[in-house]
């Protein structure tokens, strides 16, 4: 598969995104071929020094800003404002230091300007909402603070000092399937958590997802919300927005649900999978008929080295009935690994299945445990039978023991837990120090420094300077989310 992208016209949709990067378009004739947007434009602005700035915040008048309502915050007592990161519609992006700690943050800041109606206002403002309510959930770009002075509003967020996604894939030209997994399975992730924290996206693209580093590996975060709502219950939307590529087909039809992230999350994973996009064409009017069409191509080449698992989940994520469409919940549970990975997991059911039945038994699946140094419990064995044993006839099947073992909602156990402690035991001295285990977070992407320093500081509960298991587990069985990014996403 070759790179998938080629510099080519803009097709934009709407204007509401808050990022100026134009749309995919002008897509070739055939799925040998490659497609780009153009890059979104760059531009440098000297650093600010830090010697001219006040060193504590301060109101700059009793006036009230007319977006937060509050007074008006001098943003330069605060931070240190340095380069530019990127420029959009109504906002430019800066590096920035904060004064109190010397940490680094990215600050969008928007003009006043820009701002001309009470639309715009309220769509900042909801933007800002949105950001506080998802802060924290993993794959999602972690929030510090909004602040207005007269010429702007400033949001403070998460640096991730990665490259856009959209950019890593035309660097990269090409993905492995168990890339396109890993990179997919984060994408439908956010989409869960949105969803499941009340919040509809509406813009998923890859242009919207940063790389938290510059590693290979690095983990992705949505960092862009800015056509994003509260879910109503019952309501049905009509406005037509996000980018032609990856829109849904009810989306045209003005009349859509928060089923429209599945698809559009579906067409980033095709796109990952086949380097050209499920739908195409030279004009905006020639994509929108073809997604109304909505013939698939699961055929030509690259798709017929692609696996069964693969092409099913794309099929059910790019459904033209949406109240048919898979879910983000049920999509995280299907399989989207490479059959090599299914082949062993072949191998250790044939192993379990020491009668060759076809089937496992508690019994064999406590023998075959207990072989591969399993250390849960008999109760736990149980547990995990109960689960695989979907049909409930006493025995797990092939296709059950696969369904289990892929599903990452039944991984959260004692075994897992030991496991993933191991792995950040890089020293296997019993602890984990407390530079270990930042170096983890940090490479995983669990917040900024701030909330990894409070994290460690919660987590070393007797203040010894390293963690042991026991504050390890209480950490890891947080509601918060954090096992999910250090157990789940280790691809």
């Amino acid at each position: 598969m070759g790179n998938c992208f080629k510099k080519s016209r803009d097709i934009p949709i709407s204007s509401g995104t808050s990022d100026d990067t134009p749309p995919l378009q002008q897509f070739p004739k055939s799925t040998q071929e490659r497609f780009s947007p153009t890059t979104p434009k760059k531009s440098t602005l000297s650093s600010s020094s830090s010697s001219s700035f006040p060193t504590k915040p301060a109101p700059l008048a009793d006036e009230v800003g007319k977006v937060l309502k509050g007074p008006y915050v001098d943003i330069n007592s605060l931070y240190v404002l340095e380069k530019e990161l990127g420029r959009g519609q109504i906002g430019v992006t800066y590096l920035c230091t904060e004064r109190a700690t010397g940490r680094k943050y990215a600050c969008k800041s928007i003009s006043r300007r820009k701002l001309v109606n009470s639309k715009d206002i309220e769509d900042v403002k909801r933007e800002i909402l949105i950001l506080q309510h998802l802060t924290g959930q993993p794959n999602i770009v972690e929030f510090k603070g909004a602040y207005e002075d007269r010429q702007n509003l400033h949001l403070v967020m998460e640096l991730c000092t990665g490259e856009k996604l959209f950019d890593r894939i035309i660097n990269k030209g090409s993905y492995s399937e168990r890339e396109a997994a890993s990179i997919g399975r984060q994408i439908v992730n956010v989409v869960h958590v949105c969803h499941f924290m009340g919040v509809m996206h509406r813009d998923l693209r890859p242009e919207n997802f940063l790389m938290v580093s510059k590693d290979d590996h690095s983990p992705i975060k949505a960092i862009d919300f800015g056509l994003s709502v509260f879910i109503e219950e019952g309501k049905m939307y009509k406005e037509i927005v996000g980018k032609a590529y990856y829109v849904a087909p009810e989306v045209l039809q003005r009349k859509y649900g928060k089923e429209i992230d599945v698809w559009s999350a579906g067409v980033i994973l095709y796109i990952l999978l086949s380097g050209v996009p499920p739908f195409w064409g030279e004009t905006e009017k020639a994509i929108f008929e073809a997604i109304l069409e909505g013939k698939l191509d699961l055929q030509s080449p690259p798709w017929p080295s692609i696996s069964a698992s693969a092409k099913d989940l794309i099929k059910q994520m790019l459904t033209m009935n949406p109240t048919k469409r898979i879910t983000a919940a049920d999509a995280l549970a299907e399989n989207l690994l490479e059959e090599e990975e299914i082949k062993g997991l072949k191998q250790m059911f044939n192993n379990m299945d020491t009668d060759k039945s076809g089937t496992i038994t508690l019994e064999e699946l406590k023998i075959g445990l207990t072989r591969l140094g399993s250390k849960l419990t008999e109760t736990e064995i149980k547990q995990l039978m109960d689960a695989a044993d979907v049909d409930k006839n006493g025995t797990v099947d092939y296709s059950e023991f696969i369904t289990v073992t892929m599903n990452r909602n039944k991984l959260d156990n004692e075994e897992h837990l030991f496991m993933a402690f191991k792995y950040f035991d890089q020293h296997d001295s019993g602890f984990i120090t407390r530079e270990e285990l930042r170096k983890a977070m940090t490479q995983y992407g669990m917040g900024d420094e701030a909330t990894i320093d409070e994290v460690i500081e919660d987590v070393d509960t007797d203040k010894d300077g390293r963690i042991n298991y026991d504050e390890f587990v209480a950490m890891m069985r947080k509601p918060e989310g954090e096992q999910q990014i250090m157990v789940g996403n280790r691809d």
